[in-house]
């Protein structure tokens, strides 16, 4: 396997979350949970005499895309007809694009895997339609035409991605940068977001790329994965015993958990693009663009590494707080609230997250749970000033907020939590349990200071949690060495 190098180009396909379609008014509906064919007009049907009209507002969001991913916007654009049958779209055609895109030659970054950042280059961004979906059904199949036209914008990467986990990467990372432009929800299980990957394999004796084949509809990243290592053993497999790989269009079977061929690939010229006759050229005026760009928010990369700079987190915390926008927005919101940006970046990025994990919550959706933003900031700034310790905090306020719905205070004086500072209380805690531990005592006498932590542990325990641990560790130190005098 070492003498092989895995080779990968992925085609991402977004739809646009615009109200109407790419070139009708007919409105845009969740196509998953609409009654089927509930949101169509004419030109969706592909009736006779019905002429396209170009949406600006998804033209706008493919070029805060091609921005967003360092992309050229070129001055003219231009719609073309690819002629290739879609059982989906009745028109007969896909209105797309092809030698004049709408974005060019751009770039993503991300973490390699062995730690560098690496560029992913980014050939092009055209704006098509969408097609309708079809479900197949004993003797025949049914069609949904509330898909067809929706926009679509194809992302199409250079071969720049060597391993199925770079592709995961590279995968989450526009995922997080279509998220942050609020254009598409991310959510591939309901086909909004759609990964297509191009496979081939390289020896170490090869001087250029061989036969490629490419697996279509990818619903998932995990499903992608495992997809390109399929394929990639299964190329390879076929190159040692002497066979060649036929480009091909693939599917993965996720029930089968393997590559099933689809069909033969046809040659880009065999779809027979020509202008599309019915949509004028498009010109975008440097004024247009530079607009936009204005309007841009600022993306992962950008957040990042203002976190690094100007607030102090490690690169990977700042990374993991701004993978999922929902994710930075809450932790800026707790900054607007009064936490620290550390402490803050470390109670999300430990204790919240296992809270969600354990309810499987996934990250995109914290702004749905029980604890606001403001909530905890709340509860650190009751561990800041000595109110409760970060135990009491993390084992018992954290998870009541969270099953109550409770403010941090109300729950700290209800249940009596708030932490014990009185230093008499606290040494006669301190007397009793040296009493009750006189063998660990004369352990420590003897030399042995690690057993100063279980005495600590048996005199929190001793005041139920609710100690001062600064307190109690200086009187502890305090009386241990007059006993050691």
């Amino acid at each position: 396997m070492s003498e092989w190098k895995t080779v990968i180009g992925l085609e991402v396909h977004a739809e646009l979350e615009t109200a109407s379609k790419m070139f009708s008014p007919c409105p845009v509906v969740d196509s998953v949970e609409a009654e089927p064919n509930s949101a169509v007009d004419p030109l969706s049907l592909g009736m006779p005499g019905t002429l396209p009209v170009i949406n600006m507002q998804a033209m706008e969001y493919g070029i805060m895309v091609g921005l967003a991913l360092n992309c050229d916007i070129p001055p003219i654009n231009q719609f073309a007809r690819k002629n290739y049958f879609y059982p989906d779209l009745p028109k007969g055609y896909q209105i797309s694009q092809y030698d004049r895109p709408l974005a060019i030659n751009g770039f993503v970054t991300i973490d390699a895997e062995n730690g560098a950042k690496k560029q992913i280059r980014v050939r092009r961004a055209h704006m098509e339609e969408d097609t309708g979906k079809l479900s197949h059904v004993m003797g025949g199949s049914l069609v949904d035409y509330n898909r067809a036209g929706v926009p679509l914008l194809e992302i199409v990467s250079e071969p720049d991605l060597f391993s199925s986990e770079e592709a995961a990467r590279y995968a989450r990372k526009l995922r997080s940068i279509l998220r942050y432009l609020n254009v598409n929800s991310g959510d591939m299980s309901k086909g909004i977001l759609r990964f297509e990957a191009n496979v081939s394999v390289l020896h170490s004796s090869d001087s250029e790329l061989r036969e490629r084949t490419e697996i279509k509809n990818l619903n998932s990243i995990r499903n992608m994965v495992k997809a390109i290592d399929y394929e990639v053993r299964r190329q390879i497999k076929l190159y040692e015993n002497g066979e060649t790989v036929k480009p091909a269009t693939l599917g993965w079977d996720e029930a089968a958990q393997r590559i099933t061929i689809q069909r033969y690939k046809e040659r880009a010229d065999e779809y027979r693009y020509f202008p599309e006759p019915d949509l004028p050229i498009v010109e975008v005026s440097r004024a247009w663009v530079d607009e936009i760009r204005a309007g841009l928010p600022a993306l992962p990369d950008q957040l990042q590494q203002r976190y690094v700079e100007d607030l102090g987190l490690s690169d990977y915390d700042a990374g993991v707080l701004t993978a999922e926008r929902a994710v930075a927005d809450y932790f800026q919101a707790m900054i607007a609230a009064g936490a620290e940006a550390k402490s803050a970046a470390n109670w999300i990025t430990g204790d919240l997250f296992r809270l969600m994990n354990a309810k499987e919550i996934e990250r995109e959706a914290i702004a749905t749970i029980p604890v606001t933003a403001a909530g905890f900031a709340e509860l650190l700034a009751l561990v800041q000033d000595g109110t409760i310790n970060q135990s009491t905090a993390r084992k018992r306020v954290l998870p009541a907020m969270w099953e109550s719905g409770k403010d941090a205070r109300t729950i700290v004086d209800d249940e009596g939590l708030a932490q014990v500072s009185d230093t008499a209380l606290i040494a006669d805690a301190v007397d009793k349990v040296l009493r009750a531990n006189d063998d660990m005592v004369q352990r420590y006498l003897d030399g042995n200071d690690k057993v100063v932590n279980a005495i600590f542990g048996r005199i929190m325990g001793e005041l139920r949690g609710k100690g001062d641990p600064k307190v109690v560790r200086q009187i502890l130190s305090e009386k241990l060495t007059e006993m050691r005098d």
